[in-house]
């Protein structure tokens, strides 16, 4: 248990430096701004509590917001996104359910499992950024553009991460 807590907190403080110091460095007209780091909440156990993923996404948004000086945007951004986890969960459950043993990555549960759980929940932390970040209609087709465009760029490099650094075990077929 011990080198899980620690596996988990390596695994956040690799995708916050990430975030940090290249990917918030990469500009392409104000439209790509993708957020790897709510990876690090999806990617939690299966079984985690409510209450924890709460807590968790309220640390790890805090630190993302101490580092980018956004006040508490990203905390509030993984707010919503912890607290719609356990849905999207219950939405996407297998027949059987879960097993103590599935993990909610590609290896785990399949891709396209991941796919759209990830695509989901990556959207919804995206949305509440963007729109919180803008907080105005004024711009509502850049910001829908902004929320795309990041949306996919997070996804994809989150599909990369799964086959770069996942082991390649059997997935669970339903």
């Amino acid at each position: 248990m011990i080198s899980s807590l620690f596996n988990h907190f390596i695994r956040f403080v690799l995708l916050l430096l990430l975030q940090v110091w290249v990917i918030n460095n990469i500009r392409l007209y104000g439209l790509f701004h993708p957020q790897v780091y709510p990876l690090f909440l999806l990617l939690l156990p299966i079984e985690s509590p409510a209450l924890v993923l709460l807590l968790i996404g309220f640390a790890a948004g805090f630190t993302v917001d101490f580092f980018t000086h956004t006040g508490a945007l990203h905390a509030s951004a993984l707010l919503v996104t912890a607290l719609l986890r356990p849905y999207v969960l219950r939405l996407l459950r297998p027949a059987g359910g879960y097993q103590p043993e599935d993990r909610p990555t590609v290896a785990g549960m399949g891709f396209m499992w991941f796919f759209t759980y990830a695509a989901l929940l990556l959207f919804v932390h995206h949305t509440w950024l963007f729109i919180m970040e803008t907080f105005s209609l004024y711009q509502l087709l850049f910001v829908i553009g902004k929320i795309v465009l990041s949306t996919a760029a997070a996804l994809a490099i989150a599909l990369i991460m799964q086959y770069l650094f996942f082991s390649k075990s059997k997935p669970r077929l339903a």
